[in-house]
């Protein structure tokens, strides 16, 4: 039910933003996210079309403090009720007995920090599965120990979440750490709500639905192919065909339960975020030959399983840590890699949320994202402790202008006032074939 509303939207600032999935998710189960910080202008841009009413800051969290964020935004002295965030995980380094000394994990520690300023009374910082295992435990142990020794409690027994358990046709797992302040009740973690697609039996129930499948997921979206405008530009108008249940959720065909998200204004006409890669005739005999859920073994690409779910879509690396483009899943029906779209669907992004036109950022922007249905899933146990009952705005909000996805780094990092080199150039490769 959509209805105006004088109580305000609970206050939820995102640090390492990106293009913004957790933001999303968080909007989705009724926040309003006021502040976002990310030092990534391209990342920033896309932030910035998709969530135009709220604040992005673009630049470092080692440069940024509690009261920028707050001037920076319309939040100015309110009680924040969430600080939320996944710090960059590649430079984790466990050398040494104190991981903090070491540079390499600044980023944790600056993510401490800005909560301690910030005073929220919960917080959730989200990693890899990875962080879990090991000698990193010491990490999370001494993370702990940080917020315990200034007046914040976290829960000892953290959990790692599968995506694919909250709603989304991929296999995902992340670590989620949830903590509050020493006065307040701690959340709990989320029940999974789907079993992962063929998966026959569930740890939890075997009374729990299956999640999405691939199919379900792209089944109704335009075959690319058939658009010869998508080589040059990543949307067209184009004939969408009959969706899942999750395809029209994500389309905007049908209301969602516990969704509290604006209305965003776009037009379902058209296709968004699609641009089409350009395939030698030999590897589209390869992708043609592969078995459904298996990888093709010279380009390493996995050929996702139309009644399975999605591997893990990755997000590749920078330029200074190798420049890898990140493999993309081959479509279960065309012999072609899936577009930046279907991966957005495979992560749970509605369709009016759009990414950087360019294949390798979009994919990038999706690979390091948190799915929104999995942050959504965490948000609503935050909602239930705040004792807070969410709203749908009656405002449906205006997306802003698409220049923000095409610009590139030099472009971007202007227009934000920043340094162009806050992210070292990726070095491109001569070819666009695979």
């Amino acid at each position: 039910m959509i209805h105006a509303h004088k109580q305000e939207r609970p206050i939820a600032v995102d640090l390492f933003a990106g293009a913004g999935g957790m933001t999303l998710g968080f909007e989705q189960a009724g926040f309003d996210v006021l502040a976002s910080v990310e030092i990534d202008p391209i990342h920033c841009a896309a932030h910035e079309f998709n969530f135009p009413f709220w604040s992005i800051l673009c630049k470092s969290v080692v440069d940024t403090t509690g009261e920028e964020i707050r001037n920076h935004s319309s939040i100015g002295d309110r009680e924040i009720d969430v600080v939320f965030g996944g710090p960059p995980c590649q430079g984790f380094s466990l050398i040494g007995k104190r991981f903090f000394d070491d540079p390499r994990n600044s980023l944790v520690f600056h993510y401490i920090r800005l909560v301690l300023e910030l005073q929220p009374k919960y917080f959730v910082l989200e990693n890899v599965k990875g962080m879990t295992v090991g000698k990193h435990r010491e990490f999370i142990e001494e993370i702990i120990n940080k917020f315990e020794e200034k007046g914040y409690k976290v829960h000892k027994n953290y959990q790692v979440l599968n995506a694919a358990e909250y709603g989304v046709p991929q296999n995902r797992e992340r670590l989620f750490l949830l903590g509050c302040r020493n006065d307040l009740e701690l959340p709990k973690y989320p029940v999974p709500m789907t079993k992962p697609a063929k998966q026959k039996k569930s740890s939890f129930s075997n009374e729990l639905p299956s999640s999405p499948t691939v199919w379900d997921a792209l089944k109704d979206l335009p075959e690319v192919e058939n658009y010869i405008q998508l080589y040059k530009q990543d949307w067209v108008v184009a004939d969408f065909g009959k969706p899942s249940d999750y395809g029209m959720q994500l389309h905007g065909l049908c209301s969602i339960e516990n969704d509290y998200s604006y209305e965003r204004r776009y037009d379902s006409r058209i296709l968004t975020s699609s641009l089409r890669t350009e395939h030698t005739l030999e590897s589209i005999k390869r992708f043609e030959s592969t078995t459904h859920g298996k990888t093709e073994p010279i380009s390493r690409f996995y050929k996702l399983d139309p009644e399975g779910i999605c591997n893990t879509l990755r997000a590749g690396t920078p330029s200074n840590r190798g420049a890898f483009t990140s493999p993309r899943p081959i479509h279960p029906f065309t012999p072609r890699c899936i577009t930046v779209r279907e991966a957005a669907r495979l992560h749970s992004y509605p369709d009016w949320f759009r990414f950087h036109a360019t294949k390798w950022h979009g994919f990038r922007q999706i690979g390091n994202s948190v799915p929104p249905l999995l942050a959504k899933a965490v948000a609503l146990e935050i909602i239930k402790v705040l004792d807070i009952k969410p709203y749908k705005p009656a405002i449906i909000q205006e997306l802003r202008n698409e220049t923000l996805l095409t610009i590139d780094m030099s472009e971007a990092a202007k227009y934000y006032g920043v340094n162009r080199h806050v992210i070292e150039p990726r070095v491109r490769t001569h070819s666009t074939l695979i």
